[in-house]
């Protein structure tokens, strides 16, 4: 991977995409594919395939194109989806019991393994295998499970707080669907998906 440039966050956002059409590709048995191909799939520029690729290293043979599941391979380790990496997800009402059940379409290695809420009347409740824990319980498990990435569905008010706890019990990335700025220190990672604020901007699209 180049070191002396810093790689952008388009870039590291189009690679779960690469990486998906490449596992349809590789279910399909198609072993090789060019930039040419996955950039009539994706709507891509062609080379603006090779250069996301070429800031991590050289993948592809020329006249030949890529190995479909070398590169898996590759971009897998490059988003370090390679190794295990536990999730908890912070309240479990009708979207954290959606996003729960979506749980078992995730790669094995990047799971959801605890679900929290304060609700009386949800907490002891299974979903998808996993039973509700009380908030108080969060921080613990946090730390025993060596979580590194939360995921908020709490109402907004909630969210700061829910925020401020899953950092101090060590978490380092935070996958945030509450609509709210959430303010967290250096180093940790934070992504909103606000359906309200995608769903307004496509109307400006609108004829």
């Amino acid at each position: 991977m180049k070191t002396t440039e810093k790689i952008s966050e388009a870039v590291v956002r189009r690679l779960p995409v690469y990486l998906r059409y490449l596992a349809e590709l590789l279910g399909n048995g198609v072993q090789t594919v060019s930039s040419q191909d996955l950039g009539r799939r994706l709507d891509l520029n062609p080379a603006q395939i090779r250069k996301d690729l070429a800031y991590f290293g050289d993948f592809g043979k020329k006249g030949i194109g890529y190995d479909v599941e070398y590169l898996i391979e590759k971009i897998r380790h490059i988003l370090k989806l390679d190794r295990d990496i536990a999730v908890v997800l912070v309240g479990a009402g009708n979207l954290g019991k959606a996003l729960s059940n979506y749980n078992a379409y995730l790669n094995d290695n990047m799971r959801i393994v605890a679900l929290f809420d304060s609700q009386p009347g949800i907490i002891g409740t299974a979903i998808n295998n996993l039973t509700v824990q009380p908030m108080e319980e969060m921080v613990g498990t946090v730390q025993t499970q060596h979580v590194r990435v939360g995921i908020i569905t709490v109402p907004g008010s909630e969210a700061q707080k829910v925020a401020d706890d899953l950092v101090n019990a060590g978490v380092e990335a935070i996958l945030s669907f509450a609509p709210a700025i959430i303010k967290v220190k250096d180093g940790v990672r934070v992504h909103y998906a606000d359906f309200t604020t995608e769903l307004q901007s496509l109307a400006f699209y609108l004829e």
